[in-house]
């Protein structure tokens, strides 16, 4: 089959993406000293000491799960819940370097130990 033999008759291409539920984080990411511009462009509090703020980034399944990784976060160190989904499963953390790893090893460990999640690694720039 070629390409234009999956194209409809107005030439759209329809893609379908499929979530197939797991208990998993599969992303967690710090980036430390952000450039201030990302803050910017995430609609960020600008008003930070970019040279000690990071960043803190998740991904997890199923995506309610959130909501328990943003309560862990507050819980284990200082630092502001910046966007929470419950839908796509996406948490955004920020605060100072140290904190942000806290919260997400917090996160982690509590993941894999108690709700017997799988995680990735915890990843830095």
């Amino acid at each position: 089959m070629e390409l234009k033999d999956i194209l409809s008759t107005d030439d759209k291409l329809r893609i379908i993406q499929e979530l197939v539920p797991g208990k998993q984080i599969t992303l967690a990411h710090v980036i430390a000293s952000p450039d201030p511009i990302l803050y910017t462009k995430l609609g960020l509090n600008p008003e930070i000491d970019f040279g000690r703020s990071a960043i803190g980034i998740l991904t997890m399944s199923p995506a309610e799960t959130a909501i328990i990784a943003a309560d862990l976060a507050t819980k284990t160190s200082n630092v502001d819940l910046s966007f929470v989904d419950r839908f796509s499963g996406t948490l955004i953390i920020t605060g100072m370097v140290a904190d942000v790893e806290t919260s997400l090893r917090a996160i982690m460990d509590y993941a894999e130990r108690t709700l017997k999640f799988t995680v990735c690694e915890i990843t830095k720039t």
